[in-house]
């Protein structure tokens, strides 16, 4: 506990900081992200995947052949940070990339039969990831769902900035 000599000036000890580190929503949001990837991590190696290598993986498991544009929007990452892994996962030999049949101009990652074969592999992780954790399944769900919740209302709020 803080002794009141050790407070800022003009602060009331009686009323919450508001920058304290513990009630920033940007803090506990990374520090979540980044102990929950280190979780995934276990899983992920022996398969020879990082983390974003197999956000990459599930799109394409899951929606199959996709433009680099058409991937880009559905990981929410920019081109320029999707392409390196792209190209790690095709030297891998889990994803090669070819002229889209609906536009020749543009490249769309398919899985290779090693990567197709990989996901059987995958299917472990989600439950393995709730074991890990230890908490209800419930209870992640309700997580996911606030979490989509923040990621739309982040995403009309950066629409909307009016901050100078």
């Amino acid at each position: 506990m803080q002794s009141v000599d050790a407070l800022p000036a003009g602060t009331d000890p009686d009323v919450p900081d508001p920058l304290a580190l513990e009630r920033q929503v940007c803090f506990a949001l990374s520090v979540a992200a980044r102990n929950v990837v280190a979780v995934y991590r276990r899983f992920l190696e022996p398969m020879g995947l990082t983390h974003p290598q197999y956000l990459v993986m599930l799109a394409l498991w899951q929606h199959g052949p996709r433009s680099v544009k058409d991937l880009s929007r559905l990981l929410q990452l920019d081109p320029g940070t999707l392409s390196p892994l792209v190209k790690r996962l095709e030297s891998a030999g889990l994803v090669r990339r070819d002229r889209d049949p609906r536009d020749e101009r543009a490249l769309a990652i398919a899985l290779t039969d090693r990567g197709r074969a990989l996901r059987a592999r995958a299917e472990a992780i989600p439950a393995g990831i709730v074991e890990n954790l230890g908490m209800p399944l419930e209870e992640l769900q309700a997580l996911h769902g606030a979490l989509t919740r923040v990621i739309e209302a982040s995403q009309s709020a950066m629409e909307t900035d009016t901050t100078p």
